[in-house]
């Protein structure tokens, strides 16, 4: 007889960055990853953790102007930003080493052969490896004018021992081509990391969960107007002033393939939520309905990607 898989537990970090400082951020992931490894093999932080998502931030920006305070405020995001490869996913790499956990952490990256960055989900696997990464394909509203866009090139699906693991960017799930892609990848173990605490979110990854029939790791940051560093410029505190104190509620969660909580979803602080996946879920929720399987309709519709890199 072929015995049930066992679970994997996985967590969700659901914390703030210190914001606009890559390696104190990093040093704060390093402790946050350590206690962590002891109840969990997967661990996914937020969208854009290093060195920070820059909510409530104009960076002087009007249609038509930039002033040069913003410019010195994009100098400094971009001066914290991480380049891939570099010293901060070696550190990275080796912290998921230590702990021996797969990991996924948001990082704002630097393009090295110009001054780009781009919201980036880095994976890393228990050797410290760093397996891939996934580029935002596309940035939301005021985030275009900070972020470039991803390309095909960066919608990886990862086969490893916990399931197929990959996953999009915040609102990049409101695409149902990109969704598309993960799921005829086979993805199981869905990772959506996110800057949107709205109640809207939590319907968003409870119906990927449904259509995808896999497990979906949500993780938000906790953020309040008081983690901001004093020393952003006159601009960016008048910025400030106009935003609540509770920034970002979180909402971090964890889903089963029918689209029932696992854990979370959880508000108003900081925290570690764990859940253990259960892979006969997976068959078990496919059982009915599998997007990529017998509620295919390959003779109605077909589908591409283009995988290719692309430059500007």
């Amino acid at each position: 007889m072929v015995e049930s898989p066992e679970p994997t537990r996985v967590a969700v970090v659901q914390a703030a960055p210190i914001i606009f400082d890559r390696d104190a951020t990093i040093d704060k992931a390093a402790g946050l990853i350590a206690e962590a490894a002891g109840r969990a093999r997967l661990v996914l932080f937020p969208e854009a953790f290093v060195p920070a998502y820059p909510r409530g931030l104009s960076f002087g920006v009007v249609v038509g102007s930039r002033s040069d305070e913003g410019r010195k405020l994009f100098a400094r995001y971009h001066r914290n930003a991480v380049e891939v490869p570099s010293a901060a996913t070696d550190r990275l790499g080796a912290v998921a080493r230590e702990a021996g956990v797969w990991l996924a952490i948001g990082v704002i990256e630097r393009d090295p052969l110009g001054g780009t960055l781009y919201c980036t989900l880095l994976y890393f696997g228990p050797d410290g490896a760093l397996l891939g990464k996934h580029r935002k394909l596309k940035p939301t509203a005021a985030e275009r004018l900070v972020w470039g866009e991803g390309d095909g090139s960066t919608l990886p699906v990862f086969r490893t021992p916990l399931g197929r693991v990959g996953g999009l960017i915040c609102w990049e799930n409101y695409m149902p081509l990109a969704r598309t892609a993960l799921y005829t990848k086979g993805v199981e173990i869905y990772l959506a990391p996110t800057a949107d605490a709205r109640d809207a979110w939590q319907s968003t990854i409870q119906h990927i969960a449904l259509e995808g029939r896999c497990f979906v790791l949500a993780a938000n940051q906790y953020i309040t107007k008081g983690m901001y560093p004093r020393d952003l410029g006159p601009e960016a505190l008048t910025d400030l002033e106009q935003a609540p104190e509770e920034m970002s509620r979180g909402g971090s969660a964890i889903l089963s393939p029918l689209g029932e909580y696992l854990a979370g979803p959880l508000y108003g602080r900081e925290g570690i939520i764990y859940a253990d996946l259960d892979p006969d879920a997976l068959a078990g929720a496919r059982f009915d309905f599998d997007p990529i399987g017998h509620y295919a309709r390959p003779d109605v519709f077909s589908f591409s990607v283009d995988e290719r890199a692309q430059r500007g």
